[in-house]
């Protein structure tokens, strides 16, 4: 496939908020007091690369580094640069910025491919540490789509959502963030959120009521669906999906 100009920055995860038509919109609710330690003001992906021939975003570049701009408490700014070694790459659209740990400041949550067991969901520090990570798929080639993150079930903790393998598994996961570490704590197949070559991922996260829902697609792209939790993850039918302007205004209430 042909290669392309670099993708969008970073925005922050806005996810007890109205979404957008991707996953760059605004994502993730952060709370908690601000503390003294460095903090992440914006993320972006640097050194495209070509050397994981994936193309599953409509180009064959991905990016071998995620760099963070970063504040200390007495308002220095400084880089960090995330150097992925030859066998892994950003294979993602943006970095995404999240509060996940609830101590006032952000963490950065990117789509990361190794080249033999395809990609994870990885989460990066200030410092440009990994802090957790889910597992890789475990096949080359093998894509996940991010949705959106917050207390989905309200039990205090974050939970990162995302499509696994969105053109062939199809399949909801959900993930907690406790205790430094992920935990998936549901699965649900028959959804999808991401069509092979598309440089955007459809769908994300909004919050009309009291609880917050993940606004997916069925796995035939013929239904528009909405997955919360209420005593149990429930898959409630928003109508016929009809093209992006029939998921802006699901996400829209």
């Amino acid at each position: 496939m042909h290669s392309k100009a670099p993708r969008t920055p970073a925005r922050i995860w806005q996810g007890r908020a109205r979404g957008a038509l991707t996953s760059l919109c605004l994502w993730g609710s952060t709370f908690g007091a601000a503390t003294a330690a460095d903090q992440i003001k914006a993320a972006k992906f640097t050194e495209p690369t070509t050397r994981y021939a994936h193309g599953v975003l409509g180009d064959a570049v991905e990016y071998g580094a995620l760099e963070l701009r970063v504040q200390n408490a007495d308002s220095n700014p400084k880089t960090v640069t995330v150097r992925l070694p030859k066998d892994r790459v950003f294979e993602d659209l943006s970095p995404r910025l999240i509060d996940i740990d609830a101590d006032g400041t952000l963490e950065a949550i990117v789509v990361e491919s190794q080249d033999q067991q395809g990609a994870q969901l990885a989460i990066y520090n200030a410092s440009g540490t990994k802090i957790a990570a889910t597992p890789y798929i475990g096949t080359r080639f093998r894509w996940l789509a991010p949705i959106g993150a917050a207390d989905l079930d309200s039990d205090g903790h974050i939970e990162i959502a995302y499509i696994d393998r969105p053109h062939l598994a199809k399949t909801l996961r959900v993930w907690r963030y406790k205790d430094n570490a992920l935990a998936e704590i549901a699965s649900i197949p028959g959804l999808t959120n991401h069509k092979i070559g598309e440089d955007f991922i459809s769908g994300g996260l909004r919050t009309c009521g009291d609880r917050p829902e993940l606004i997916v697609v069925s796995a035939d792209w013929s239904r528009i669906v909405s997955v919360s939790y209420d005593n149990g993850w429930t898959k409630t039918d928003l109508g016929p999906f009809k093209g992006s302007n029939s998921l802006a205004q699901a996400l829209n209430c």
